[in-house]
């Protein structure tokens, strides 16, 4: 958080354009931290100017931030041993307290973090160009100042960056029917419900398990639904979360500590991937909620 006084316009005015920025910054950066980073940098930047030249504040603030993106991934880039690939391959769980996620903020959110995996194989310049303008609506001339670039140039970066987009497969939020599937599932593997648990399971669903000794991957629907014990006391023990903006399930042991995190892919109305960390050495690392 910065030290802005709430009795300063320019810091109201900042403090309002606060969660917008950040959300720029993570989507260009894919880290948290470098986002907070780079809004407080923002932020000393206009504590620095003279706010009189600045016409449209909000305009600024994301031009100011955009750069400073642009700079953090042309870094990375020339420094690849600091690329946060292996960051977005972590799994980033959050509380699932909004049952019914209708608004686009919340939508978006929700596949956030598929997202990032997917704008990790643009160049800096095509994910700034997609972000600002299909993110954020951005003007592409004003995109092509942040990249020194002509707006026609900057139309092509970022048509080339959609395509890419387009390509791959994100999830289009988590929604009830989703959250309905998972815990028809979970009640299934609860009741030991072989029949039902197929029915929910798609034929080719993958189950990855990343235990102590290894990760463990089993296919098919049989063969899920035969080990989905695994599930069991997390149905009866978990708690409903956002795993990277899926639906899943954390559970804890007696005395707090994690026991397990599973998070499930739904589409068409049938669980096409599950995700289970079991590996007391992973869930560690995590940034968990605490049991409530």
């Amino acid at each position: 958080m910065s030290d802005t006084s709430p009795r300063d316009p320019i810091a109201e005015t900042f403090e309002a354009q606060r969660d917008r920025l950040r959300a720029v910054a993570h989507r260009m950066l894919g880290s948290h931290a470098d986002a907070e980073d780079a809004v407080q940098e923002a932020w000393l930047r206009l504590s620095r100017q003279d706010t009189a030249t600045i016409h449209n504040l909000a305009g600024w603030l994301t031009t100011v931030v955009g750069r400073i993106s642009l700079d953090v991934l042309r870094s990375r880039q020339a420094r690849p041993e600091a690329s946060y690939g292996d960051d977005l391959s972590k799994l980033v769980v959050t509380l699932d307290d909004n049952p019914d996620p209708e608004d686009d903020a919340v939508l978006a959110d929700s596949v956030g973090l598929a997202l990032l995996v997917v704008l990790e194989s643009l160049g800096p310049s095509e994910r700034l160009a997609f972000v600002l303008h299909d993110l954020f609506a951005v003007p592409f001339g004003e995109i092509g100042q942040i990249l020194g670039k002509s707006t026609a140039a900057t139309k092509m970066l970022a048509s080339r960056a959609r395509r890419k987009v387009q390509a791959s497969e994100l999830p289009t939020g988590v929604g009830r029917e989703q959250r309905d599937v998972v815990q028809a599932f979970l009640a299934a593997a609860r009741r030991g419900d072989f029949e039902e648990l197929l029915r929910v399971l798609d034929p080719e669903v993958k189950l990855t398990v990343d235990t102590p000794s290894g990760v463990v991957v089993t296919l098919g629907a049989t063969q899920v639904a035969a080990g989905a014990q695994l599930s069991a006391s997390a149905a009866t023990l978990g708690r409903a979360v956002l795993v990277n903006g899926l639906p899943g399930i954390i559970s804890w042991r007696e005395d707090g500590t994690p026991l397990s995190v599973l998070a499930f892919t739904v589409i068409d109305g049938r669980i096409t991937d599950i995700t289970v960390v079991i590996d007391p050495a992973k869930l560690a690392l995590m940034d968990l909620p605490d049991p409530g």
